[in-house]
């Protein structure tokens, strides 16, 4: 199935101009992108590494993640915002770029991460929320967590030094 027509339309849209074309519109909302990454990263880092027994040992689990959760899903919208601002005046080659289409994976697999550690794990919360060292299985959701954040961020920056004709991997 051919989108390159869906992504050419997406790329010459009026909201797609502005960002490209309207004075500073792309570096501030590049530089929004990056602030909203940095504090969905850290954040997440720092619930992982309780998770990991490293950190914030001395304060139960569910304290950690409560107070961080708002900050976490507050940056994590505006990463998508300012995300998509970003991908619109460059849609047609961006959707291509085999580093686009990893980081996509990988933000997938971070929330099927998620979703699992909420679904199994974190039931027996209670049991474990206090001590230093949780169960192995959220030490395993903490460390595949800090693990796909990190390569995010790696394939995201990729994006914008990579073009189509320098992407290995463009016929996928």
């Amino acid at each position: 199935m051919d989108f390159s027509s869906f992504f050419y339309a997406l790329q010459e849209s009026a909201l797609a101009q502005w960002v490209n074309t309207y004075g500073a519109t792309y570096p501030i909302v590049e530089s929004l992108h990056v602030i909203a990454i940095a504090l969905v990263f850290g954040t997440i880092l720092i619930v992982d590494l309780r998770l990991l027994g490293l950190a914030s040992t001395n304060r139960p689990f569910t304290r950690v993640a409560r107070d961080l959760l708002h900050l976490t899903w507050g940056g994590f919208a505006l990463a998508i915002v300012t995300g998509v601002l970003l991908f619109l005046p460059n849609a047609a080659s961006i959707y291509i770029n085999v580093n686009f289409q990893v980081k996509m994976i990988l933000l997938v697999l971070a929330g099927i991460n998620m979703f699992i550690f909420e679904l199994v794990t974190a039931r027996s919360v209670g049991i474990w929320d206090t001590t230093i060292s949780p169960p192995n299985a959220a030490r395993i959701a903490g460390l595949l967590s800090i693990g796909f954040w990190m390569t995010i961020i790696v394939f995201g920056r990729l994006i914008g030094f990579t073009s189509v004709a320098d992407d290995p991997f463009a016929f996928i």
